[in-house]
């Protein structure tokens, strides 16, 4: 019975491989058509273009505004935080708060610790720590400086 029950074991194993075996080369060739992986790639190129750290549309076009106030700054305001905007902020950091960050429009931790002291000791609520990790806290301060800057500086 012990021998009966190892054989139906090792059968059912075998066929449960050449049937897997055959779903992903049916899969593999049903994953030849150009028309959905270029609709996939363009849109996950579309999602990787901008890092609005959580802002509305509207929040993102006040922050633009405000970053187009400075003689440094010339970017399109579309409300997506781009490359261009965040090289634009990296800048007003560096500039207007003394942060020493690399302006290459890369969203990365040393860049979210430059907004994090901005957002704290800018008066805008922010009372986490300066850690780089744009949390709840981190985004809440940013939205609200985003807005009081669509209504400050937007026209």
């Amino acid at each position: 019975m012990r021998a009966l029950t190892k054989t139906l074991v090792s059968v059912t194993a075998a066929v449960g491989i050449a049937a897997g075996g055959l779903a992903s080369a049916g899969t593999a060739v049903a994953d030849t058509s150009p028309a959905p992986r270029s609709a996939v790639a363009a849109s996950s190129a579309a999602v990787a273009a901008y890092n609005n750290l959580g802002l509305t549309k509207i929040q993102a076009y006040g922050v633009q505004c405000f970053l187009n106030t400075s003689v440094y700054v010339d970017i399109d305001v579309d409300g997506y935080l781009g490359p261009a905007s965040w090289k634009a902020m990296q800048g007003f950091l560096n500039r207007s708060w003394d942060q020493n960050l690399k302006v290459d429009g890369i969203v990365g931790p040393a860049t979210i610790k430059g907004l994090q002291y901005f957002l704290k000791h800018g008066g805008w609520g922010y009372t986490g720590k300066i850690d780089g990790i744009a949390g709840s806290g981190t985004r809440a301060a940013f939205a609200k400086f985003g807005q009081a800057t669509v209504e400050q500086f937007c026209e």
